[in-house]
């Protein structure tokens, strides 16, 4: 009995520190590329220059100008693809016409590389902000729209039935049925979303920006500043994966009585 106790905490520790270890690692071989020389230092260079590269912009404020004004295109962005696509995902869910009328135009914009129709939304919004948002409004807008349709239509029947006999409220069906009964695969989509919206804004500011991430990106490569390059990137990384983490806490949150209930 020891034995297996003593082998499931092993395994939980290996599960804690995995990421780290993983990380090491990466960093380990990049270390042995560097020192082996098999691409010159200005195309890979040394960790260390990334992380002096990393201090220097730090101390200069560059860096933390830049992240914040990802960091508003981002959330906005974020949030306005949401609300639209929860919005109009729910209306087609209960309508399915509106799918019929709406599926072709919602499928052409998808289908397209949101590289593609970037710079006219540039042309349209003007290069401040407000093209970064639209943009990854868009292409947080598809998943979420998917998810909210599937949840919704999910709800099994048995218990729209029930809250039908038990006269319900258009209002009490949504917020005590229709929404908790939806909420793993909203949840999901949200994730994908929170991760999409740091591509998006990150499009955009490729196209046409003076501030942001994707603009010192683009100053980085027209300069071969390699390790400003890669520290822009793990930046980029950093807010998704922090976004990620979010929605990971929102979601064990929210869905807290769900384990509750499978657990009894």
């Amino acid at each position: 009995m020891n034995l297996i106790t003593d082998r499931r905490r092993l395994l939980m520790h290996l599960r804690r520190f995995a990421p780290w270890l993983m990380l090491f690692g990466l960093v380990l071989v990049w270390q042995l590329i560097y020192m082996l020389r098999v691409y010159p230092p200005f195309i890979i260079p040394a960790p260390v220059d990334v992380l002096v590269k990393f201090r220097d912009v730090l101390l200069d404020g560059r860096l933390f100008n830049h992240t914040i004004a990802t960091l508003v295109n981002v959330l906005v962005g974020l949030v306005a693809g949401l609300l639209l696509a929860l919005t109009l995902g729910y209306a087609i869910a209960k309508t399915p016409i509106l799918e019929d009328i709406l599926s072709p135009i919602i499928v052409a914009i998808q289908s397209a590389p949101v590289v593609a129709y970037a710079p006219l939304l540039v042309i349209w919004f003007g290069s401040g902000p407000s093209s970064k948002i639209v943009t990854g409004a868009l292409i947080v807008f598809f998943p979420m729209l998917m998810n909210t349709i599937v949840g919704i239509r999910n709800v099994p029947a048995s218990l729209k039935d029930l809250m039908r006999s038990m006269q319900a409220t258009p209002w009490q069906t949504f917020t005590r049925l229709e929404i908790p009964s939806a909420m793993p695969i909203l949840m999901s989509g949200l994730k994908i979303s929170a991760t999409l919206a740091v591509i998006g804004a990150v499009v955009g500011e490729f196209i046409s920006s003076n501030a942001g991430l994707g603009f010192l990106i683009n100053l980085a490569r027209s300069q071969y500043d390699t390790p400003l390059v890669l520290v822009a990137v793990l930046m980029l990384t950093l807010i998704a994966r922090l976004l990620y983490g979010v929605v990971s806490l929102l979601e064990r949150s929210l869905l807290s009585w769900q384990r509750r209930s499978q657990r009894n």
